[in-house]
């Protein structure tokens, strides 16, 4: 069509404290922010990736979509958690129609779920090892799961157009904002109650895996401990002082919560390297709520012995200051990395 107008979708990261959501003008390597904003979610309403109260998160959406004043009805999800199974196979060689016939055949033996209750998708990465055959990332999520994402905001007006996972949307802000480095990369997103481990190989994903573990951990362990409530709780998370807490307490608290995840991430790396026999992550980019923990950065870089460091998602976008605080675009980034790597997609692409 002559005046066919390209569209740009919304992109929608439904997490277990914030929904955040992002639009970009633009493909490739240009693009501007059009909308940007995040709505917060009462505790429990979404636990380790699993909808518990539709009603709510729907009605936040709606919340979210009117203060950004949203006209766009097309939306792009991701899901992530034990629902999503990404996998690394070595398959014969076959043309994309010829896989798209046997793909589900090929997945059974790798998915541990029944094969009628994925959905099922691949991406070539090139030639395997021996000849005649070709290295393949399968993916498979619930069919359940994508449905409650998809009523979610079909609740809230909006048309689904595309169903990613938080992982590969991470790698395509990654490769917007820092280009394709040589070498191996970690992309850490680690959320409230789920963290996306994504390791790339020269910008090609070679590991991907996905933990509920989070922020709440810090939450739960202050309110277990030092006997705080959820707001004073969430206050010390963000670094904030709170009458009548004992700072030496909290502190001490925090600490073994950090040491704890960050434990959780390198058992993650050292299961990366016995499986894979790949060479020693040489770079971590980490976003997530736990990038803003005070210290969570320090401590990885420290137990790692590799330089950490907070991702920020606008690097390559314009954002015009006269729309945005740049003091929010600033505070807020690394919550937004999922939400923008789903902003890029549009429809039709692969």
């Amino acid at each position: 069509m002559l005046f066919s107008k390209k569209i740009e979708p919304i992109a929608l990261d439904i997490g277990s404290t914030f929904i955040k959501l992002v639009q970009l003008k633009g493909t490739g390597k240009n693009y501007s922010l059009v909308k940007y904003g995040m709505i917060p979610l009462p505790p429990e309403v979404i636990v380790e990736g699993a909808v518990m109260d539709a009603n709510r998160v729907s009605e936040a959406i709606k919340e979210l979509l009117t203060a950004q004043k949203i006209k766009t009805k097309e939306v792009v999800l991701s899901v992530s958690g034990s629902s999503v199974i990404i996998k690394r196979v070595t398959i014969a060689d076959m043309t994309d129609e010829e896989l798209a016939e046997s793909i589900k055949w090929e997945a059974e033996q790798y998915i541990p779920f029944s094969i009628d209750d994925v959905n099922v998708d691949f991406q070539k990465l090139g030639p395997g090892a021996a000849e005649g055959q070709a290295d393949v990332l399968l993916v498979a999520v619930k069919k359940d799961k994508i449905n409650d994402y998809v009523n979610l905001v079909k609740d809230a007006g909006l048309e689904p157009v595309i169903v990613d996972v938080d992982a590969f949307a991470l790698a395509n802000m990654y490769e917007l904002n820092y280009g394709v480095e040589s070498g191996i990369t970690a992309l850490l997103n680690i959320g409230a109650s789920v963290m996306n481990i994504n390791i790339l190989r020269d910008g090609v994903s070679i590991f991907t895996r996905d933990i509920t573990v989070g922020g709440n951990r810090y939450s739960e362990a202050l309110q277990r401990d030092a006997g705080l409530s959820y707001e004073d709780a969430e206050k010390i998370k963000r670094g904030e002082t709170v009458d009548g807490a004992d700072h030496e307490q909290v502190t001490g608290i925090m600490n073994a919560v950090t040491e704890d995840i960050v434990g959780e991430i390198q058992r993650s790396f050292d299961f990366f390297r016995s499986t894979t026999g790949s060479d020693m992550v040489g770079r971590v980019l980490v976003s997530g709520g736990c990038a803003k923990i005070p210290g969570f950065i320090k401590t990885l870089s420290e137990r790692l012995e590799i330089t950490a460091e907070t991702v920020n998602p606008f690097t390559n976008i314009k954002v015009d200051p006269k729309n945005f605080d740049a003091a929010f675009i600033s505070e807020s980034a690394p919550l937004a990395a999922v939400a923008v790597g789903l902003a890029m997609r549009r429809i039709g692409d692969r």
